[in-house]
């Protein structure tokens, strides 16, 4: 098995170095990582990137739009043949109907190819002609991504980890319960082991569906074709001392171990390592919304997944000689369009307070970062309402359940983000100076003329940072 490793390792060593000779002298591909937690919005960032990048009239905050040295933009397929297609075509549909609806949600690893053929700037422009960028996009769960933490792992590690932390959670009270009656000594059976699997999933399902952020393993909440399968049928368990053979607890180690090998690091081989730009989408408006909790959560969770990148710089020699790394990270805060632009700069503050540590790492390692706020498609109008004799600055859009249209004022953000973030840190249940509504719109109906892709709030600011610099 040690031989096989290494042969691997050593193949996959010399498929890299060609693929970067090829990208070196041919045509330069960019790999884009993208991904977030549940709700975040990947699928939405996606779909309008792509639009915006084949419609480049909204694009002016990309230099190489805005300077028309992108002469054409065309999707083409990906080179992934085993990996599905990104299902471009209906996403936008859905976001451009006339009855506008958000497109379904990330369950697995996606991909597309979107070419532009884009003429150099400088000094160059009167050397060469136009050139060919290819940018294979890779759309892939956030909860997939925390996975890469358990490599670092032992079952009986992960256990106690996971059970101190769900002990004061009212959403984990059934499988704690049910874990009273299980005995991690005794001989292992598989009905018991497939019950606590179960109320173990279950917990996960009510954990990210109450905003916590930790919900690992995360196959446990997208399994796909590994539905009901041994390596998804295991949970923390306590133990003391040495758990004698054939016991519950040696089979859910065993278990533990295979899904970090046949699961965690497949993904983390064929598809994450790859990667040399990406883009983590945070739904922060959500979180505060849910609470200090909630952000703290949020703030760890931004730690845990920045962890599991190699970031630093891509030199074309590196790459030869050690494999891809991560050079450029931006996080960004989702869905701006749920506030009035005054209120921007203080989202992008508090992104940027929540990131602080993790940006600090990866820039020490030699990875570009920034943070910003942004909405990639833009759902609201903007607009100011008297209330008790002061002008609030509100939005208004179209309520998703109800389907009215309604005017909204989310409180004001404060303009010091430790004051969010401190209370967060500090264990409190809820904050002491404000609360902060959301509310969840519907798309709007668009009317885009020839040229434009859907409206949005600085996602062409955040292409500039991502793939500019190669354009």
């Amino acid at each position: 098995m040690v031989l096989s490793s290494i042969a691997d390792t050593l193949v996959r060593g010399v498929e890299n170095a060609g693929d970067a000779v090829s990208e070196a002298l041919f045509e330069p591909v960019i790999r884009l990582g993208v991904t977030g937690l549940a709700r975040s919005g990947k699928t939405v960032f996606i779909t309008s990137l792509v639009s915006n990048l084949l419609d480049r009239a909204r694009m002016t905050g990309l230099a190489a739009a805005q300077e028309g040295r992108i002469e054409a933009a065309y999707l083409q397929p990906q080179p992934d043949d085993t990996v599905p297609r990104f299902d471009y075509e209906t996403h936008l549909a859905a976001l451009t109907s006339d009855a506008p609806r958000w497109p379904d949600s990330t369950r697995a690893v996606s991909e597309l190819r979107l070419s532009l053929r884009v003429r150099p700037s400088g000094l160059l422009s009167g050397l060469s002609g136009p050139r060919t960028v290819h940018i294979d996009i890779v759309d892939y769960p956030g909860e997939w991504l925390l996975d890469l933490a358990l490599l670092e792992r032992s079952y009986a590690d992960w256990s106690q980890e996971v059970l101190t932390r769900i002990r004061s959670r009212d959403c984990a009270a059934g499988f704690l319960a049910h874990l009273q009656d299980v005995a991690p000594k005794a001989e292992h059976a598989e009905p018991v082991a497939q019950a606590l699997a179960r109320n173990f999933a279950d917990y996960l399902v009510a954990a990210r569906d109450q905003g916590h952020y930790d919900c690992t393993p995360g196959r446990f909440l997208l399994p796909g074709d590994l539905e009901g399968s041994p390596v998804l049928t295991f949970a923390p368990l306590p133990v003391d001392g040495l758990a004698p053979r054939k016991s519950l607890h040696r089979e859910m180690e065993r278990r533990f171990e295979a899904y970090k090998s046949q699961v965690v690091k497949p993904f983390f081989r064929d598809h994450f390592a790859r990667i040399d730009r990406q883009v983590v989408l945070v739904d922060a408006l959500g979180a505060i919304h849910r609470g200090p909790r909630a952000v703290e959560d949020l703030r760890r969770g931004m730690g845990d997944i920045l962890s599991a990148f190699r970031p630093g710089r891509n030199a074309w020699l590196s790459r030869l000689l050690l494999g891809k790394r991560v050079e450029k990270i931006l996080f960004a805060a989702t869905k701006a369009d749920h506030l009035h632009h005054s209120q921007h700069p203080r989202l992008t503050a508090i992104i940027e307070a929540m990131t602080r540590e993790a940006r600090d790492r990866a820039r020490f390692a030699g990875s570009e970062t920034a943070a910003l706020s942004m909405a990639s498609l833009r759902a609201t109008t903007e607009e100011m309402r008297a209330h008790e004799g002061r002008e609030l600055p509100c939005v208004r859009g179209q309520l998703l359940e109800s389907g009215k249209q309604a005017a909204f004022y989310p409180g004001d953000l404060p303009e010091d983000p430790s004051h969010l973030l401190g209370p967060a840190r500090d264990g409190a249940s809820e904050w002491l100076s404000g609360d902060y509504e959301v509310m969840s719109f519907a798309p709007a109906r668009l009317t885009l003329r020839p040229g434009e892709g859907p409206p949005h709030i600085r996602l062409d600011r955040a292409a500039q940072f991502l793939i500019g610099d190669r354009l």
